[in-house]
């Protein structure tokens, strides 16, 4: 096995700034949740590192990017080749030395799933049974995720009609907005939706969070380039400045709006740009970049409010950043590509490639998010009418840290006042105890 020692030492960073922006997803949701939701909160997305690792393993990477030539489903799905990952040790995914070991590319590809499934749960926020998530996150999974993998990165269907998604925009966000859509309609709303303040309970935890995503973006996008060369560095830099000016842009729509820039708008504007320029990174240039992200920030900023609208409880904001955001970036493509790398690739429109690859752009988001909302509407219908999938109402009003884990995020029972050091030495009195 030959391998190319800067390509395997920067993709070892990548995945492992990959994975950690799966807590650090858990940071951001769980700020945004209420006090008494934000420990199960974040459970979901360290469930979702438990159950997709394993899945991914077992049978996730053969179902994606494995060949199965022989069949006809081999449009729609990998094939077994590759079941437990024990045919790529010892391997390399170039042979010549200029790849890198197989295995660190598929720990690499298993960190893009866990990511996707733990996204979905910030439409549920508050309300779904922990055990039921758990069923849902290896199911949809299967059923979804590997499959579409399989159709943008693989050699199924859309890749080999020449979609363009550098990093996950189709892939990951859209995938994942269409699929929380979906999930939040089948669960319904919060007690006391639209009646109580729902306001995050920790902005601190939602900026941390953020940070850490902005952060582990790096490797999620540059690192997609597979390699260490000029498009990794022109997906790198995209990245910072498409995020950078989505944030303003929401900051700015803030403003006008409503009269104030607040630390969760400009943590929601980065998340918002960070998705839209994931599948154009390296296809543009930088200046389009900017535009993605202006773009992105704006529009988003309004589609949050689309829940209100149109009735339907994403708590979190799943659908209004990643699935908004994800059809942006992945249609800005078609106009703006300029950059394409495969051969069936074209330029965007404003660069002379006609309308085919615009096409293609807008055929990737209505496919992949088509399915991933039927699917995921049967696999939560299903769940639900089994096993359940929303905890009794009681207990949602308690609070889901309590009734389901036998915890709280923070132990504000009873506090301690201070007091100043009596003259009289040891025998002042205790301290009283006061209510927090």
């Amino acid at each position: 096995m030959k391998i190319d020692g800067g390509t395997t030492a920067w993709m070892l960073v990548a995945t492992a700034m990959v994975l950690l922006m799966t807590p650090g997803l858990a940071f951001f949701y769980g700020g945004m949740t209420r006090a008494k939701s934000v420990l199960n909160m974040m459970m979901m997305s360290f469930g979702a590192i438990i159950t997709v690792s394993i899945t991914w393993m077992l049978f996730g990477h053969s179902l994606a990017f494995t060949d199965n030539p022989s069949s006809a489903l081999n449009n729609f799905v990998g094939g077994f080749d590759a079941l437990g990952l024990q045919s790529l040790v010892d391997t390399a995914t170039k042979d010549d030395g200029t790849g890198m070991p197989s295995l660190i590319f598929s720990a690499f590809q298993m960190t893009f799933a866990i990511i996707t499934v733990a996204l979905i749960s910030g439409a549920i926020a508050d309300r779904a049974k922990f055990g039921a998530w758990i069923l849902f996150t290896v199911v949809w999974a299967t059923v979804v995720y590997f499959p579409v993998a399989h159709w943008v990165w693989g050699t199924g269907w859309l890749n080999t009609m020449g979609i363009e998604d550098f990093a996950g925009g189709t892939v990951v966000h859209i995938n994942a907005g269409a699929a929380a859509l979906a999930l939040a309609l089948v669960i319904g709303k919060r007690q006391g939706w639209r009646k109580e303040p729902m306001r995050p309970h920790n902005l601190t935890l939602v900026l941390l969070g953020a940070g850490l995503l902005w952060f582990g973006w790096f490797g999620f996008n540059a690192g997609s380039e597979l390699a260490v060369d000029g498009t990794a560095a022109l997906a790198f830099i995209n990245t910072q400045v498409a995020t950078a000016v989505a944030a303003g842009a929401w900051l700015v729509v803030e403003k006008l709006r409503d009269g104030h820039a607040t630390s969760l708008g400009v943590a929601s504007g980065a998340v918002a740009g960070l998705v839209a320029i994931t599948p154009a990174c390296g296809f543009v240039d930088p200046w389009a970049a900017m535009v993605i992200g202006l773009l992105a920030g704006a529009i988003c900023a309004f589609a949050v409010g689309l829940k209100y609208k149109l009735g339907y409880d994403d708590s979190l904001d799943v659908v209004g950043v990643h699935l908004v955001g994800g059809v942006i970036g992945a249609v800005a493509l078609g106009f703006l590509a300029a950059y394409p790398f495969l051969d069936q690739q074209s330029e965007g429109l404003f660069y002379g490639g006609g309308f085919g690859q615009l096409g293609l752009q807008v055929l990737g988001p209505i496919a992949v998010g088509g399915y991933s909302f039927v699917l995921t509407w049967i696999i939560g219908k299903i769940i639900d009418k089994t096993v359940g999938f929303r905890v009794p109402a009681e207990n949602e009003v308690t609070g889901i840290d309590v009734t389901t884990h036998a915890e709280t995020g923070y132990d504000l029972g009873t506090v301690y006042a201070s007091g100043v050091a009596s003259p009289n030495g040891p025998t002042a009195p205790a301290p009283k105890k006061v209510d927090a």
